[in-house]
């Protein structure tokens, strides 16, 4: 029998963050990844702790308002998630913020455990681009054809093969890599100050897949794309081509990311 006395204690963590400090959430060799913060300040307060487990990759200069993350402190460390959360917070740099820490079950895994992300992505369509959302969304002057944006989301919903939304890793895996995804929501939202909230929920995302969805939309708006075209990328009838056009990562913020209920009550 398995001696309780020396088994970890999980830990959920939901997080926040302005990503355009930051090389992306995965650890990088440069020690400037959101990963590599929090688990600094994680080994800060206990050395047990040796990592911290994501729910996926953001892009550098991507935001999340919904990152998940666990990690395995030791049982004999006694503090709860309030505390862990303080304590965090209090070594965290302010662009980094845990919104949320409590124990969970030990068969939650951010990665493994989520049945689905969602997306925002913000475009600001006035004459200017006001400073506060310098960073935080893509300017597009004069883009309010609301209607228009609308049908060309509305194309992404279901599943489909987006690998020509997607960059290559180049990691060896390319060639082998499933393509096929379902997207539950792709819609637009028209906001108070001149924006346009785009926002996409899925089972799962290929790499800069939402930045590719995000531009190559706007530009079938913009008539430099055809909605024919569109549809033969997602049925995978293009060959090699690619998508048109990738959004940049200003604007793209990871919303949520979705569990089975029990990984929910914690």
């Amino acid at each position: 029998m398995e001696d309780e006395s020396i088994t970890p204690c999980r830990f959920r963590l939901d997080l926040a963050y302005d990503g355009r400090p930051f090389s992306g959430w995965q650890s990088q060799a440069s020690d400037d990844a959101v990963q590599d913060v929090v688990e600094r300040a994680l080994a800060s307060i206990c050395p047990a702790i040796t990592g911290v487990q994501g729910s996926g990759r953001t892009d550098a200069g991507v935001s999340a308002l919904g990152q998940v993350a666990h990690f395995d402190a030791p049982a004999d460390w006694r503090m709860d998630g309030g505390a862990w959360q303080r304590a965090l917070n209090t070594k965290l740099p302010p662009a980094v913020r845990v919104m949320r820490c409590g124990a969970i079950d030990p068969r939650f895994h951010a990665r493994f455990s989520a049945l689905a992300k969602t997306y925002c992505y913000e475009i600001a369509t006035g004459e200017v681009l006001p400073p506060l959302q310098h960073g935080l969304a893509w300017h597009q002057r004069g883009l309010g054809a609301e209607d228009d944006l609308a049908t060309v989301l509305a194309l992404y919903e279901g599943t489909h093969d987006f690998g020509a939304f997607s960059a290559k890793r180049h990691d060896g895996k390319d060639e082998g890599r499933d393509n096929v995804r379902t997207i539950t929501t792709a819609r637009v939202i028209a906001t108070k100050d001149e924006s346009l909230l785009i926002e996409i929920r899925g089972n799962g995302f290929l790499y800069k897949m939402v930045r590719f969805l995000v531009g190559s939309a706007v530009y079938c708006v913009k008539g430099r794309i055809s909605l024919e075209e569109m549809s033969r990328l997602l049925e995978g009838r293009a060959g090699d081509v690619r998508a048109p056009y990738c959004a940049p990562a200003d604007g793209l913020t990871l919303a949520g990311v979705h569990y089975p209920e029990e990984f929910e009550r914690y």
